[in-house]
This record gives structure tokens, sequence and C-alpha cells, in this order.
């Protein structure tokens, strides 16, 4: 993500003079972040929220593509309030999906009349994914039972309940991320489906949500940015 990240910023303009790894963890420091107009953090959730902070308190824009992090983000938030920080945190940052957010909503709003249709979820990703579920497939869970007055959950458990949101989470070779949601009968069968073919459309997201942040201070979503 690194790598696709600097390449679609150096396309859009922009400069990257300053790359954090495993290798200089040590240059995440105040003094650095001041040169700074936005971070772009894609790591892993053991390390996101330390980065996430030093950033609010070295007065820099923050971009969080990484998930696995949100039960700290109650911590997270009062920091950025207290500190008049900038936080845009997204659990996808790309377009596309965050257009498919809004479909899975209006789908699972058409949908919640119609007691005939079971609901379940299906996610794929690559090997190196740490999270299971993915928070896109939260997300998107999350969106079905904010509009589906049936379910009160969801579950990876297969011996899923009428009540429960079943979620399978698959783990392939080579997978940048698929999610597809099934509404099914005993007569037909509703599917919509995210297809992400490279790490390109995360790149786009996360610098085109940095160019938002910039000049901006509270907590922000991709729906701020595009919607």
């Amino acid at each position: 993500m690194g790598k696709e990240i600097e390449k679609v910023a150096l396309e859009r303009g922009h400069t990257v003079s300053l790359k954090i790894s495993s290798k200089n963890t040590q240059d995440l420091n105040i003094d650095n972040l001041k040169t700074i107009d936005a971070a772009i953090e894609f790591t892993s959730p053991d390390l996101a929220v330390n980065n996430i902070n030093q950033c609010i308190f070295g007065n820099t824009p923050i971009v969080v593509g990484t998930t696995g992090w949100y039960d700290e983000f109650d911590t997270i938030k009062e920091s950025v309030i207290k500190n008049n920080g900038t936080l845009l945190h997204a659990t996808n940052c790309s377009i596309g999906v965050n257009l498919f957010f809004k479909l899975n909503k209006q789908l699972a709003k058409m949908m919640n009349n119609h007691n005939e249709y079971k609901v379940s979820m299906e996610e794929t990703h690559h090997l190196q994914k740490l999270d299971s579920p993915s928070g896109t497939a939260i997300t998107l869970a999350e969106g079905i039972l904010e509009h589906n007055n049936k379910l009160n959950r969801w579950t990876e458990n297969d011996n899923s309940t009428s009540k429960e949101l079943h979620i399978s989470a698959k783990r392939v070779k080579n997978v940048p991320g698929t999610h597809q949601i099934n509404y099914t009968s005993e007569i037909d069968e509703i599917e919509i489906k995210h297809i992400a073919h490279n790490r390109k459309g995360f790149a786009m997201g996360a610098v085109i949500a940095a160019e938002y942040i910039t000049d901006k201070k509270g907590i922000f979503t991709m729906e701020d940015v595009l919607f």
C-alpha cells in the first residue's frame, strides 16, 4: 500500500517527504511531522493507535486506512478534540467501495419488508489480511443492521440464528478484496458485489482524502469527501 500511495501522490503532483517503516520508526516524531501537510496511515492494528496519536500531537492531519483498531476509537476521538486535531478514518478508502456502502444501505432499506429473503455476506482477502472479518465487511454489516429490523447482530458463526447476519470470511492468495452480499429466497436470489482488481483504488481514495483534510479540523470519513 505504501508504494501504491506514493505512486498516486506523485502522479497528483505531491511530494512524499517522509516515509516510515519498521526500519525507521524513530523518524515519526513531532519535529518531522511539522514539515508534513498530511499523513496517510496504512500499517497494522497494533501500530495504528500510536501512529495516530503521534500525528495528533504533531498537529498533522492524518488519514487512517488501517482497520482492527476501532476498539480504541473513543480514546482517539477524545484526543483529536482535546488537541484540536484532524483525523479522517475509513474502513476502506476506495471510492468504489464507498459507493458500494451507499448501495448496500439502500438495498437493505428496500429488502426490510420482504421477509422471504435471508441476507448473508462473504468477504475474501489476501493471506496477509490480519483482521477477520474485514473492516469493510463490518461496515457493510452495520449498514444492513441499521435498516433491517429483523436482525440484531452479525456473526462469523456458521450456525447463525434468524436474528444474526452471517459473514463468511475467506483468506486466499493474491486477492486484494472482494465483498458480496446475497438476499436469498426459495424463488430467487439478489446479489451485489464489489471486486477490487488491485490496490490502486485504496491508494487513490486515501490520497484524495488527504487532500481534503489538509485545511480542516475535526473528525471525518469518506462520506465527507465524496457526498
